[in-house]
């Protein structure tokens, strides 16, 4: 039987590689993401026989939209094997104090409330399916273990995401439930084109920072996604090997 999977924010970047890879893998994928046009574009690129994709319009940061989405997941391929949470969005790299209320509240629905809300949905489905189970990977970002400057919402939702995963991997344990993390550092995307040209240091300085192809990144979510409900990868970082991360400076 093959087996589905929704990816979110799988129109762009780390999200429709990750959708390339699991069709490579025989997935059938639901993209969620906000534009129609852009998870139909990404959808005919990678599965021109539109027989392997499902494009779902969606704000995840609404609960009811989101219940919405997985129903039309469910009504049209009748399972869900696999959830991974890997939309996501930060604010402007201002001082902190700066920040408006809406751009916190931006950063938290996009990050936190619709990962938490995937994450309620995903798993009543694999619960109440025959057999019982699934998987859930999510994307937390080298930001859940350590902020670069200036990102208090981005990070703060990111450290968050670590906290879902192991709550939601304890509370799946019963139900044939796997829940992992993986944390991204320095892929190539249109969203870490700065890092090419250079990008702002804790100490001040502004330096080029490596990046790695975002196809390393799909590979190992795929590896975490094919694994047995038996086995699970509950965190994994993934990083340009130069870029600065390990140590001081």
């Amino acid at each position: 039987m093959t087996k589905v999977a929704i990816v979110t924010g799988g129109g762009t970047g780390i999200g429709k590689a990750i959708v390339k890879s699991l069709l490579a893998d025989g997935f059938s994928v639901a993209l969620f993401g906000r534009r129609l046009a852009v998870l139909d574009d990404a959808a005919h690129e990678l599965d021109p026989s539109g027989q392997q994709t499902l494009s779902v319009p969606v704000d995840i940061g609404d609960r009811d939209a989101v219940e919405a989405a997985f129903q039309t997941v469910i009504t049209h391929w009748g399972q869900l094997d696999l959830l991974v949470n890997n939309a996501g969005m930060g604010a402007p790299p201002i001082p902190l104090e700066d920040l408006t209320k809406e751009q916190w509240h931006n950063v938290v629905s996009a990050n936190l409330d619709g990962a938490f809300f995937c994450t309620q949905f995903a798993f009543k489905q694999f619960k109440a399916q025959s057999p019982q189970g699934g998987r859930i990977i999510n994307n937390g970002s080298i930001s859940a273990t350590t902020p670069r400057p200036n990102s208090s919402p981005y990070t703060a939702t990111k450290h968050a995401i670590s906290g879902l995963t192991k709550a939601s991997s304890l509370d799946g344990r019963a139900f044939n439930i796997a829940v992992g993390q993986i944390d991204i550092g320095n892929a190539q995307t249109d969203m870490t084109k700065a890092m090419t040209t250079g990008i702002l240091q804790p100490n001040g300085q502004t330096m080029v920072e490596p990046t790695m192809d975002v196809e390393h990144v799909a590979k190992a979510v795929s590896y975490m996604a094919n694994l047995p409900l038996d086995a699970n990868v509950l965190t994994m970082t993934v990083m340009a090997t130069t870029m600065p991360f390990v140590g001081r400076g």
